[in-house]
C-alpha cells in the first residue's frame, strides 16, 4: 500500500459574500447598493461586485468587470481582491495564463495573512509553478497557512513530512500534521493517516483505526480506501 502523494492545486475561490446575513440576501444580492460603494471607492464592496460578476450572481457572469473590480480593490491592498487576482492568472479566468503573475498576487495577499494564498503559493513553491521550485518556502507557506486552520496545508506538511521532500523524513510529524487534517474531514489525510497505521509508521500500529480512518475516507467518495476497505473485509 501506498499513500497518495500530491500537492494539490485546487481552485480556492469562493463566492464568500460575507454580507449576506440570510440565505435570501445571498440570493438577491442589492447590487445597486453595492455597485454604488464600490462606485465610491469602498474596497470591500468591490471584491464583493467583482465575485458577483464573476459568478454570475445576480448580475450576468463577467470576467472583465469582475477583473476591473478585483483591480480596483487591489490598489488598496485589499488581500481578498489579491487572491482572487491570483486564481484568475493562475486559472486563466478571463486572461491570459500566467503563473508568474499568479504568484505575484498571491504572495501580496499572503504576505498579509490570507491562508488560501498562503497555500496556493506554496503549491507554486513545491512543484515550481511560476517561482522556481524551493520546498522551504513552500513549507513555510503552508506552515502560516496551518497555524491559521487551514486543512489542505497540514496535509501537504503531512506529505512533506512523510515522503522527506525539504525536510527530514519524519513519520512521527507526517502523523501529526494527518491527524489535524483528518480531524476537519480532509479525505486524503484520513486515508494517508490509515495507511500510516497499518504500517505503524510514526504511530502505533492499529488495524482498528486505520479501518476507521479508511471508512471515514471512504465515505467521500475516496476509491482508494474504498478498494483497501474490500480488501480488508473477511
Amino acid at each position: 500500500m501506498k499513500s497518495v502523494r500530491i500537492f494539490c492545486l485546487l481552485y480556492f475561490i469562493t463566492l464568500n459574500i460575507t454580507y449576506a446575513k440570510t440565505e435570501q440576501e445571498y440570493m438577491n444580492p442589492n447590487i445597486e447598493q453595492i455597485t454604488d460603494f464600490a462606485t465610491q471607492g469602498d474596497d470591500d464592496s468591490q471584491v464583493k461586485l467583482g465575485l458577483l460578476y464573476l459568478h454570475g450572481v445576480g448580475v450576468e457572469h463577467n470576467y472583465e468587470l469582475a477583473k476591473k473590480w478585483f483591480d480596483e480593490a487591489a490598489k488598496k491592498s485589499n488581500r481578498d481582491a489579491e487572491y482572487n487576482l491570483g486564481v484568475m492568472y493562475e486559472y486563466g479566468d478571463g486572461v491570459s495564463q500566467d503563473y508568474k503573475l499568479a504568484a505575484e498576487w498571491y504572495q501580496k495577499s499572503a504576505a498579509q495573512g490570507r491562508a488560501n494564498a498562503q497555500y496556493n503559493l506554496g503549491n507554486f513553491y513545491a512543484n515550481g509553478t511560476g517561482v522556481p521550485q524551493d520546498y522551504n518556502l513552500a513549507r513555510s507557506l503552508f506552515e502560516q497557512a496551518a497555524a491559521q486552520g487551514h486543512a489542505d496545508s497540514e496535509y501537504n506538511l503531512g506529505v512533506m513530512y512523510e515522503y522527506g521532500d525539504g525536510v527530514s523524513q519524519d513519520y512521527k510529524l507526517a502523523a501529526e500534521w494527518y491527524q489535524k487534517s483528518a480531524a476537519q474531514g480532509h479525505a486524503s489525510a484520513q486515508f494517508n493517516l490509515g495507511i500510516l497505521y497499518v504500517k505503524g509508521l510514526g504511530i502505533p500500529q492499529d488495524y482498528n483505526l486505520a479501518k476507521s480512518f479508511f471508512e471515514q475516507a471512504a465515505a467521500q467518495g475516496h476509491e482508494n480506501a474504498e478498494i483497501i476497505i474490500s480488501q480488508l473485509a473477511p
